[in-house]
């Protein structure tokens, strides 16, 4: 399986960083060594100074697929979780300053946090119309609404399907609202989708 993420993809987030809003998805690819899963910690690595959490949510692909129709894309995926990008944000802009491309800072071991239990579709109204909100220590850090997306969940499906063959098990993170910063180690992460906790973790 891969992990496909969708970069840019709140407007706001955008900003924050001072990166242009895009005009198209912005896609870049974890291995599956990058996931961390079962509520594990996260271990701060060595190799770099100023880590950052995202918080995104997550649709996990159900059936083989390639170049999808967007009006189809609502098929390929039944169920929904949550996840966190984390990225090494220092080497990310020195890699980002020689044109360079962000591996090394996106898609290092266990820089995938994902939810250990997935949420049916059919659970919500609305897939654009989803709320999510990151805790660090009790404190909301994050809060988001897939209605914010600057490209919705059955487009991303459709554009990503254009250049990679998508299949089952694979997981799209869709972007991370506004609100990201820097991890300490020490702190407990709390990742809500709705009303439901999907992950509870420590840094360390």
């Amino acid at each position: 399986m891969k992990i496909i993420c969708i970069g840019r993809n709140y407007a706001d987030h955008a900003k924050e960083l001072k990166n242009q809003i895009p005009s198209e998805p912005v896609i870049f690819i974890k291995p599956d060594t990058a996931l961390l899963r079962n509520n594990d910690p996260f271990f701060v690595p060595d190799f770099a100074e100023d880590f950052h959490y995202e918080a995104e949510l997550v649709v996990k692909i159900n059936r083989l697929g390639k170049h999808i129709a967007p009006e189809f894309a609502h098929r390929y995926y039944d169920e929904i979780g949550m996840g966190i990008d984390f990225t090494a944000r220092d080497l990310q802009s020195k890699l980002k300053e020689k044109g360079l491309p962000w591996e090394k800072a996106k898609a290092f071991d266990a820089s995938a946090g994902i939810s250990k239990q997935f949420v049916p579709k059919s659970k919500f109204k609305d897939v654009q119309n989803i709320n999510f909100k990151l805790l660090v220590n009790g404190e909301l850090r994050q809060d988001g609404n897939t209605n914010d997306m600057l490209f919705k969940i059955d487009d991303i499906i459709a554009y990503v399907s254009k250049f990679f063959t998508l299949k089952i098990g694979d997981l799209i993170y869709t972007g991370t609202p506004a609100g990201v910063g820097r991890v300490t180690i020490g702190e407990r992460f709390e990742v809500f989708l709705e009303d439901d906790k999907m992950m509870d973790f420590l840094i360390k």
